[in-house]
């Protein structure tokens, strides 16, 4: 919400109407918020909230274990056994919009071929990366089960690494070899099952872990990639598979009207079949693969009340965060 008129430069200033001030805001380290007491609702149940930036997953769980921090949130599952040692923290799971997408270049050779993106999905078992990350829910299509449209998509391309065979014979790409472009931040996890899994149908795949700068201009802006992966948090972001120009090269005009109809349709319900529709057709293209959903994982200090769960990596009420003496 802005007055009429207002100029704010949101990179560098604030603009809210929330029971939080901007109290500090040191640019790639820490943000800190402090309660505003004249805020129009119910006032926020702590007075200060902190949130400090930390990158690595082992040093995020030191610094709970040595009491620097009281949460931690986009925590890695597999550490819930160190977390959880002293009984000062408790490892918490929520459903989530996060949505773990291997994106194909399907307007480069080979993954122009759809025998060749559907070997791809048939190579990768979805059962087996959960496993690995530790948390999460399989996914099959392009819209997760918390948002409009949902439907379990598992019957298109399931686990079948013989199929995956044969159709990479049928499109003369028995020695095929690929490279996943993933940005550095990104644990090592997917791209060791992904060389893994591939490798067992006989594809090659190569890893070009970037700098996040570089993936946006050479996978986001250019589209010079052949597999890529993401995990895209957004809610209700389908209109990207309606989105031909979109880093994901999908271009199906049937989607397209699919989608404006679902976005021009004032009921609900038919809004959110029409989703349906698109979204089966997106996965029935084999446009992608969403190799899982995603959970939102915290470590949530014991002395600590009224944590959000759900989708967190998508918005972070804080408002009701309150701690105790103890």
């Amino acid at each position: 919400m802005f007055k009429e008129g207002d100029a704010t430069d949101l990179n560098t200033a604030e603009n809210g109407t929330g029971p939080f001030t901007l109290a500090n805001w040191r640019q790639g380290d820490s943000i800190t918020l402090a309660r505003y007491d004249g805020y129009w609702g119910e006032p926020a149940a702590a007075a200060e909230v902190v949130f400090d930036y930390i990158p690595d997953s082992t040093a995020a769980l030191n610094a709970a274990l040595a009491g620097e921090v009281d949460v931690l949130t986009g925590f890695d599952a597999n550490f819930q056994e160190q977390i959880e040692a002293n009984g000062d923290f408790a490892l918490v799971t929520g459903p989530s919009t996060d949505k773990g997408t291997l994106a194909f270049n399907s307007r480069a050779e080979p993954l122009d071929d759809v025998r060749v993106r559907e070997a791809i999905r048939r190579a990768i078992d979805h059962d087996a990366i959960i496993e690995a990350l530790g948390a999460g829910e399989t996914l099959y299509g392009p819209i997760p089960e918390l948002d409009p449209g949902y439907e379990d998509l598992s019957d298109v391309a399931p686990f079948d690494p013989e199929a995956a065979q044969e159709l990479l014979a049928e499109a003369g790409e028995e020695d095929l070899e690929l490279t996943l472009t993933i940005p550095s931040f990104y644990p090592t996890t997917i791209a060791q099952v992904l060389v893994s899994q591939l490798a067992d149908v006989g594809i090659t795949l190569t890893v070009d872990s970037v700098d996040f700068a570089t993936w946006l201009q050479d996978v986001y802006v250019n589209q010079d990639y052949d597999l890529s992966f993401v995990l895209h948090t957004e809610a209700r972001d389908f209109e990207n598979w309606a989105n031909p120009e979109y880093y994901f090269t999908y271009d199906n005009p049937e989607v397209q009207r699919l989608y404006a109809a679902s976005v021009a349709s004032l009921d609900e319900e038919t809004a959110a079949d029409l989703l349906r529709q698109a979204a089966r057709l997106v996965s029935e293209d084999m446009a992608a693969d969403w190799l899982y959903n995603g959970q939102s994982v915290l470590a949530v200090g014991s002395n600590v009340s009224g944590m959000p769960s759900t989708n967190v990596n998508e918005r972070l009420n804080v408002a009701g965060l309150g701690k105790s003496s103890d």
